[in-house]
């Protein structure tokens, strides 16, 4: 055994009573559990931090109760009388969110988690604040990880692969009847849109955190679900399917090129192509056939018109299964690389009210139309002229789900919970408000440099950001490794701000100090996105990204350093003359010309091991 694996075997002084149980493991977990930040911890103790005495406080604060960090060491405000008045007044004038008025007490006394990584560390937050004891899956590849550190309890179900582990529905349920849980919360990627393993789940005798089999079935056949958007009077992209080629081509020529091809079944852009001409028809339909069929296990693919210079603009919303749905307002999703969201905000910042209620009035008929369980996001495009389309129907809780926590101050996992106990909605669409602006940031093991290869190792050091309103939703520590099998998303950032522009300089600023030493990160591709004078402007659509940023992007991150130095010190000194000469013109000596002293702290993008 090496050092470090000896090192993270070993015991260590815990800072609550009772570590982590793993159900085979003789190795005890790397760190203690310890309260994870729930999705408004971190922003109520900014809020604390803000209107202190003075100022915002130097001094780092614990993040729950009175346990110590992960990791860190135990720092809390001075236990005075002046400091004990500022919190109790604090506390008095924190507004309570509308589900924390209305959700009642624990309905289950114990959920698994059948994912991992952030989404899984995401899910226990709410799980530890509403009382329910948390149980973790693990691969061999992830034990000691820490969504098994943040969990009650961990369960290993099979090797490293992806198939003999988080895709073995047998090893998922025989670890949920093993650890006693009464529910399974399914998260985001792996089985959360397979409608077998819902059946599965309800088959043993557990709830499924999320929609009805059926619906997972019908809502995740992106031909299905466009039957049903359009007799639920929801405006469809025109399109065609089919597994003959030649008809396609046909319907091609009907619709209009350029068309996209998409397989039928799964999301996250896997098997769409862009096609402009029928020349390229054939190949695009047998490519997408033939990644539909490996990736979902279906070769069935449909063509749909391209739109243009569109935006995606998707609906999140919320049923309670018996025909009573509410929407939480829309999230702009257009920032994306290769068909896979990069950056998301909430609201939507070229969406018109008029529009807005257009849009969440034909999200919410769609759902009422299937009696729709749980949470779910309706996907649609948004034409330059300002009409929409229906795109597809995620039945699953979506990566971006926090900027719409941000903007509406409701915990979307504790109102999955809600529904999947109670079978009513925590919360009546009176109640669902809308408050200021959130941006998020997905923060991937990917060498922006190298096409964005996904990068492996061990995270030997992590600063993630502190800041008022600002959250990180993470799913590696310093010490953690990063591995090969599965998504290279590490974390994501989200920042809130009363304006986007507030929001967007904020997140800018989290992302400036962030640091994952050991792994290379997409860090300063987003440093650099954020910046970008049309994301300012608000002017961008789901292609803007290859088309008119990577490019430059990509020719400075491949720019030799001595290059990049030359070229700053070149702008510096045509920035400075202008400032000296007009210094000795009025009579005053002129500043030296010191190129980094007029830029100001400024860095080498991309040359870091960040």
């Amino acid at each position: 055994m090496n050092r470090r694996l000896q090192a993270r075997s070993s015991p260590r002084p815990l800072h609550r009573k009772g570590a982590v149980a793993f159900s085979d493991a003789p190795v005890a977990p790397a760190r203690s559990r310890a309260p994870w930040p729930g999705p408004f911890s971190r922003c109520r103790l900014a809020l604390h931090e803000a209107f202190a005495p003075g100022g915002p406080s130097r001094r780092p604060l614990v993040v729950a109760s009175q346990d110590p960090p992960q990791g860190g060491s135990s720092i809390r405000w001075p236990d005075d009388p002046p400091t004990r008045r500022i919190l109790a007044a604090r506390d008095a004038a924190w507004s309570p969110t509308p589900e924390s008025r209305t959700l009642p007490a624990p309905m289950f006394r114990k959920v698994l988690i059948a994912n991992r990584g952030e989404i899984a560390c995401r899910i226990a937050a709410t799980l530890h604040e509403m009382g329910i004891r948390s149980v973790a899956v693990y691969s061999d590849a992830d034990r000691g990880a820490l969504h098994t550190r943040v969990c009650d309890e961990a369960h290993r179900i099979g090797p490293a692969e992806a198939r003999e582990s988080y895709l073995n529905i047998p090893a998922l349920i025989a670890a949920a009847q093993a650890s006693g849980s009464a529910a399974v919360h399914p998260g985001f990627g792996f089985l959360a849109e397979n409608a077998a393993f819902a059946e599965a789940v309800e088959a043993a005798g557990l709830a499924f955190i999320g929609p009805t089999p059926q619906q997972i079935r019908a809502l995740g056949d992106k031909r299905a679900a466009r039957a049903i958007a359009a007799k639920a009077g929801v405006p469809i992209v025109p399109g065609a399917e089919g597994d003959d080629v030649e008809a396609l081509a046909r319907a091609a020529r009907t619709i209009g090129y350029p068309v996209m091809v998409k397989a039928a079944l799964g999301g996250g852009g896997k098997g769409m192509k862009s096609v402009a001409g029928e020349a390229e028809l054939r190949e695009a339909v047998e490519s997408a056939q033939r990644l539909a069929r490996s990736a979902f296990g279906d070769a069935a693919v449909y063509v749909e018109k391209r739109l243009e210079r569109a935006r995606h603009v998707e609906v999140q919303v919320l049923g309670d299964g018996h025909g009573r749905v509410v929407h939480l307002f829309e999230r702009e999703c257009s920032l994306q690389r290769r068909h896979q969201k990069v950056v998301e905000e909430a609201p939507c910042a070229v969406v018109d009210p008029a529009t807005r209620e257009r849009m969440t009035g034909a999200a919410v008929r769609l759902a009422e139309s299937v009696s729709y369980r749980g949470a779910g996001t309706i996907e649609m495009l948004r034409a330059s002229d300002g009409a929409f389309y229906f795109l597809e129907m995620n039945t699953r809780l979506q990566v971006e789900h926090p900027v719409t926590e941000f903007i509406t101050g409701i915990d979307l996992v504790r109102a999955q919970v809600h529904v999947a106990a109670t079978g009513t909605l925590p919360f009546g669409q009176d109640q669902v408000r809308r408050h200021g602006h959130a941006i998020e940031a997905r923060i991937y093991a990917e060498d922006a440099a190298r096409g964005f290869l996904p990068q492996a190792g061990v995270a030997l050091r992590v600063r993630w950001p502190h800041g008022p309103f600002t959250r990180v939703d993470r799913g590696i520590e310093a010490g953690d490794e990063v591995t090969v099998h599965y998504d290279p998303m590490l974390a994501k950032v989200i920042a809130f701000g009363s304006t986007r522009e507030a929001a967007l300089a904020r997140l800018a600023g989290a992302l400036d100090p962030m640091r994952v030493h050991g792994v290379v990160t997409n860090l300063p591709f987003l440093r650099a996105l954020v910046r970008a004078p049309d994301v300012a402007a608000a002017n961008f659509d789901t292609d803007w990204i290859e088309r008119e940023f990577l490019p430059g992007f990509e020719a400075l991150m491949q720019a030799p350093a001595p290059d990049l130095a030359l070229a700053a010190v070149a702008i510096a000194e045509a920035m400075g003359v202008g400032r000296v000469r007009a210094a000795e013109d009025r009579g005053r000596a002129a500043a030296p010309r010191d190129p980094f002293a007029t830029l100001g702290p400024w860095r080498q993008s991309g040359l870091g091991s960040a």
